[in-house]
This record gives C-alpha cells, sequence and structure tokens, in this order.
C-alpha cells in the first residue's frame, strides 16, 4: 500500500530500508518520545520493525520525500491498536522537525482511515512533548480531557500522556485529506475498528 500526498510519499519498509532508518531513529530525543521503541535503539530492532506483518487495516508506513537524487526517508508514521481502538503514531527524524512533515502524513494516512472504514481514530503524546500535540491538533484530533500513564521503552517507565481522538462523521472524499476538521469531530463515542479480514 502506497500514498502520495503534496510533499510525502508513504511506503512499506523494505529490508534494505534498515541501515537508513537505524540512522535516524537511533536518537534518543526521537526514541524517548515513542512508546513501543526501545533504547538503546539497535541494528536488531530495526530489523525487527521491518519485517513485522503487515496488516490491511492497521498500515503503517515509512515517510519519504521524492527528490532530484532520490526519495530521503524522513520517519514512519501508521495505524497500531491500543484497547481495541485504532491508535495514530509518527515519529519524524530531528533533522526534520519543525517542516510540517507529520502533519501532512498524520492527515493522508487519516484519509486512508477513513476510507478502510475506521470510524473513530486515537492518538496521544507525553506532556513533556507538546510540539506533537500541534501536530495532532493541525492533523483534526481534539483533546479528549484525559491524561494518563503511558509506559514508554525508551525512557523504560510509565509517564503523563496526553490523549486526543478523531471521529469520522460523513463518508470519505478521498480525492482531498487536506483537512479532517470538516469531516470529523472528537465526541466520545464509542466506535469499533472495522472487522478483520484475509487479504485475497
Amino acid at each position: 500500500m502506497f500514498i502520495r500526498s503534496e510533499r510525502l510519499f508513504l511506503r512499506p519498509g523494505w529490508p534494505e530500508d534498515r541501515d537508513e532508518l537505524l540512522t535516524l531513529v537511533a536518537d534518543e530525543t526521537v526514541v524517548r518520545n515513542l512508546a513501543r521503541a526501545p533504547w538503546p535503539y539497535t541494528a536488531d530492532d530495526a530489523r525487527r520493525f521491518l519485517d513485522l506483518p503487515e496488516d490491511r487495516f492497521l498500515p503503517r508506513f515509512l515517510i519519504t520525500q521524492p527528490g532530484a537524487a532520490g526519495a530521503r526517508l524522513l520517519g514512519c508514521v501508521g495505524l497500531s491498536e491500543i484497547q481495541g481502538e485504532a491508535n495514530l503514531g509518527y515519529w519524524i527524524a530531528r533533522e526534520h522537525w519543525g517542516q510540517g512533515f507529520a502533519s501532512e502524513a498524520a492527515r493522508a494516512v487519516l484519509s486512508l482511515a477513513r476510507s478502510i472504514g475506521h470510524k473513530r481514530i486515537v492518538a496521544s503524546h507525553f506532556i513533556d512533548n507538546p510540539a506533537s500535540g500541534r501536530v495532532l491538533e493541525k492533523a483534526g484530533f481534539a483533546r479528549t480531557g484525559r491524561i494518563v500513564d503511558r509506559f514508554s521503552q525508551g525512557r523504560g517507565t510509565a509517564y503523563p500522556s496526553r490523549e486526543y481522538a478523531l471521529e469520522f462523521d460523513v463518508p470519505c472524499d478521498c480525492d482531498d485529506d487536506s483537512d479532517n476538521r470538516g469531516v470529523a469531530s472528537a465526541r466520545m463515542n464509542p466506535a469499533r475498528m472495522p472487522p478483520r479480514r484475509h487479504a485475497a
């Protein structure tokens, strides 16, 4: 599965991405903001991440930026399952912070999530990482009002995390992923993820 946005190309990770992925994510300032990445982050961790099986209802992508010299890797974005709900997660390499890549990639994945049948997406960030909250709000999320402790492998401990949610209200216009605010709200009505199906 692939997604093209204004500046980015989102694609699955491949084994040959291991060294470049490791170079970007093996940065404590990146890993400490993630829940599932360990620190130190090693080549084996990168290999295990790239070897994870694909799930069409919980896709994940490497974020790349095409250019004249080829596509450079910027980070990662995708969906995972947390307590029965679809959760948006992402990271951007430190050298590419502050350029809007995370918000653009998040909007692209949310457009896909809506088109494949998700009704509600949740997300969170550790409270000492407010920049991630701005990314989520630009992508259309709203705060739920909850702050909960969430374990971070990189920190080696639980840390307070601010929760967000986005609930899709209308069918997807898959030609326009520029603004999810017009089609979603953060109502807290429960909504399950779409039923899992095996790809043909």
